[in-house]
């Protein structure tokens, strides 16, 4: 039992050290994401949750279902927990290795580039004749991918669910690149791993609200909130921006 806590106790501070100073850029990460599903992952992403409640209704009748069975059943956990699984490898991938190409002093200019990166996919999304960045979806490997996660439609529960959560999570889209970006910024596995997670759980609430009330329930508000999007979106670029100064700048 002491080796437990002995190995949780190194982990928390493999964990703490990885995000010391970097608490800004996993914040920005979290908006990032949480901004972005308001009127960008809700269209693209909708689709897939609609689709498993649809699955779920087919295999448990709505006149069955009492309310918080509903709920529950929109919040489809496998799925998120595998979109979050894959999101958070690929951070800490990206991550790791621009530490290693980076290495020692040279890497403040390259975290300054990724952040500028992701400053400027965040404000393509913001301008519609630049909006097909943000389509990656119908590229040759998102079609790739759609097919082989396919089958898993028809019943995604439990272990299928997560399985497809975690093969949807490598459907291209730009702002996942913009987060992708900011997130290797890090220099680190452990912050581009936290950093993806943050991302992804600002991503959550707006698909479990597409799944729990459809598409025409969420419309109306969604077209509110898609006018003060594109001004979040910028704010978000701008605090990115300003961290790629501070790097290039810093002693």
């Amino acid at each position: 039992m002491s080796d437990l806590g002995g190995l949780l106790h190194a982990g928390l501070d493999v964990c703490r050290v990885g995000i010391d100073g970097r608490e800004g850029l996993i914040g920005g990460l979290f908006l990032t994401g949480l901004v972005g599903s308001l009127t960008h992952c809700s269209g693209m992403c909708g689709p897939f949750v609609l689709a498993q409640v649809a699955a779920r209704l087919e295999a448990i009748p709505l006149s069955r279902l009492s309310e918080a069975r509903r709920l529950a059943g929109a919040a489809l956990v496998p799925y998120h927990l595998g979109r979050g699984a894959t999101y958070g490898l690929l951070g800490a991938a990206a991550a790791g290795f621009s530490g290693i190409l980076g290495g020692g002093t040279s890497f403040r200019m390259l975290g300054a580039g990724l952040l500028s990166l992701a400053a400027l996919l965040l404000l393509a999304l913001t301008i519609p004749a630049f909006k097909g960045l943000a389509g990656g979806g119908e590229s040759a490997w998102g079609a790739r991918v759609g097919r082989l996660a396919a089958p898993l439609f028809s019943t995604p529960f439990g272990l299928r669910g997560f399985a497809l959560g975690v093969m949807l999570g490598f459907i291209p889209c730009g702002l996942l690149y913009a987060a992708l970006a900011a997130a290797a910024a890090g220099g680190n596995p452990v912050a581009g791993g936290f950093g993806m997670l943050a991302f992804w759980a600002g991503t959550v609430p707006m698909l479990v609200a597409v799944a729990a009330v459809g598409h025409a329930a969420v419309g109306r508000w969604r077209s509110v909130m898609a006018h003060l999007a594109p001004g979040l979106l910028i704010v978000n670029a701008g605090v990115l921006g300003f961290m790629a100064w501070q790097l290039v700048n810093a002693p």
